[in-house]
């Protein structure tokens, strides 16, 4: 199948973006990678009256950071984050995970932002920007607003951003040398979405200590017990600990999934411990 009739438009300004979402009676979409959009659009699953390509939108693409935090643009691509187009801010955790991200293929073309809207709770940013403590920077007719990536989704393909606003950019915070992590998650073969995702962070200079589990129904689940076991005791004692909370704050799950979120928390405490005597 072929998309239903539709206007294709090519901003080259944010406000004019922003602007063409808010006409209601353009009924407009997002176009950045397509990586998503695009099947959608073949399948008729969905049928916008215009189509809003923000590729071409410098603001969308803007890199900033000084000492403490750093912001990356939208419509960064999964790939220029996997060769190191832009500076190291997470000490390798971003480079890591966009490596992993389904083929090079749909990395070449898929965005951060766009994976981000598309809210798919078993998406690899969507767990990675909670766990780092990042922020979502979201623009719309009634100007900017910033939602913690922890809280951006509201469930399963449902998140915080409106049918008249636009994802941005990411920030984030600037790990330091001292910072140790680990990312994990349960696949069935490479380049399949995640059953389940672990993503443990220990940054003791900017007090950063943070374990995920990800890749569930709805929003990720941050392990705050576990995580304040990681700050006093260490990953070990952490990974003990992340089990009991798992059970206890996703009960409604499979237990088959609890243990599967399970075994990727633990594997992610045991590449932090790793790192820590590498």
């Amino acid at each position: 199948m072929k998309p239903a009739p539709l206007e294709y438009v090519r901003p080259r300004s944010l406000p004019e973006a922003v602007a063409l979402l808010s006409d209601e009676a353009a009924n407009a979409k997002i176009f950045a990678g397509g990586q998503s959009l695009g099947p959608m659009l073949n399948l008729r699953l969905a049928r916008p009256g215009t189509l809003v390509d923000i590729r071409h939108i410098p603001e969308l693409r803007a890199v900033r950071a000084d000492s403490r935090s750093c912001s990356i643009g939208a419509t960064l691509t999964h790939a220029e984050l996997e060769d190191g187009a832009i500076e190291d801010f997470s000490r390798g955790l971003l480079r890591y995970v966009a490596r992993g991200i389904a083929y090079r293929a749909v990395r070449n073309r898929g965005t951060v932002g766009g994976s981000l809207a598309h809210a798919d709770p078993a998406a690899d940013w969507v767990s990675t920007m909670a766990a780092i403590d990042a922020t979502i920077v979201i623009h719309g007719q009634a100007g900017e607003r910033r939602v913690p990536a922890e809280q951006f989704l509201v469930g399963a393909f449902t998140s915080e951003l409106g049918t008249t606003e636009l994802l941005a950019a990411v920030e984030l915070p600037r790990l330091s040398v001292a910072a140790r992590w680990g990312y994990y998650k349960v696949c069935r073969k490479t380049g399949e979405f995640a059953k389940a995702i672990g993503v443990a962070i220990q940054d003791p200079q900017i007090g950063l200590f943070r374990i995920l589990a990800g890749s569930t129904e709805g929003r990720p689940v941050l392990l705050t017990r576990s995580a304040e076991t990681l700050a006093s005791r260490g990953p070990e004692y952490a990974a003990r600990d992340a089990r009991e909370e798992i059970e206890e704050a996703l009960p409604h799950l499979a237990s088959s999934h609890r243990q599967q979120l399970a075994v990727a928390v633990h594997r992610s405490l045991q590449q932090l411990l790793l790192a820590e005597a590498a």
